[in-house]
Parts: C-alpha cells; structure tokens; sequence
C-alpha cells in the first residue's frame, strides 16, 4: 500500500514538483482503479476541499504523460485511469455496467501477442480488451 512519502518519491523520480493534488490524484486512482475522470474529482475534493476540474486534469495529463498512470478509453466509455503501469496487463469490460478489471497478459512478456504482420513497426505494447458480463449482471440476467 502506498504512502504519501510513497507519492512523494514517485513525483520527484519523474522530475515531477510534489504537490498536494498530484498526491491525491495518485492516491485516489490508486484507491479507485479504473476511475472516472469525475470520480477522481469527487475523491480528491473529499479530501482537499475545493479543487477545479481543470486542476485534476492538469494532474491526470502530467502523471500520465510521466508514466506514472496509464489513461484507458474503451470504446464507448470514457476515459479512465489506473496506477497499474509498466506492465502491459489488460481489461475486461462488462458490456452491461461498464465493470472494468485486469487481466494479466496471456502468454510471454511484453507485448503478450505476436501481430501477423508488423508492417516493420517495432512492437512493444499491445492493448487487448476482453468484453463480457460481469457476475453480477450476468446473474441478474439469470432471474
């Protein structure tokens, strides 16, 4: 579990200036994987008072571009965030209630998949989104 300290030395890392809404932007989307960009709002408002919109979306861009968070859209959702980075991991998505959760990469390391053709591109990631039910619409279809 991270810490504020934690927060702290992963801005300064990425040559980032510390401040109090890139800590908790870090620690709401490490509290609330695969946030909205309005729930992170909520959660870091909760917990520094007023805060613009504009603010955390500053924070979301910067730590995203730093790599310290990874900015998801699957299509039809809007975009989402996580703290689970470096890793080339995937999603799951519930075609019902939008539920959204890791999936480990398959096979091998990164990119995880082997593309039938390159088109001489050097491939290093690979994005792959699983759709479905989750268990709880699924067994609400079921009654």
């Amino acid at each position: 579990m991270s810490t504020t300290s934690d927060f702290e030395r992963m801005l300064r890392g990425a040559a980032l200036r510390v401040t109090r809404p890139r800590v908790a932007v870090l620690s709401a989307v490490r509290d609330h994987p695969h946030a909205d960009t309005d729930s992170i709002i909520g959660v870091v408002r909760a917990n520094l008072g007023e805060v613009s919109h504009q603010a955390v979306y500053d924070v979301l861009r910067a730590l995203t571009a730093a790599g310290l968070l990874r900015r998801i859209e699957p299509p039809g959702s809007v975009a989402r965030y996580e703290a689970r980075v470096g890793d080339n991991h995937h999603h799951v998505v519930c075609r019902s209630c939008g539920a959204i959760a890791d999936v480990d990469c398959a096979v091998g390391p990164a990119p995880c998949l082997t593309a039938s053709d390159d088109h001489g591109f050097v491939i290093d990631e690979a994005e792959v989104i699983y759709w479905g039910l989750c268990p709880d619409c699924s067994t609400a279809l079921k009654t």
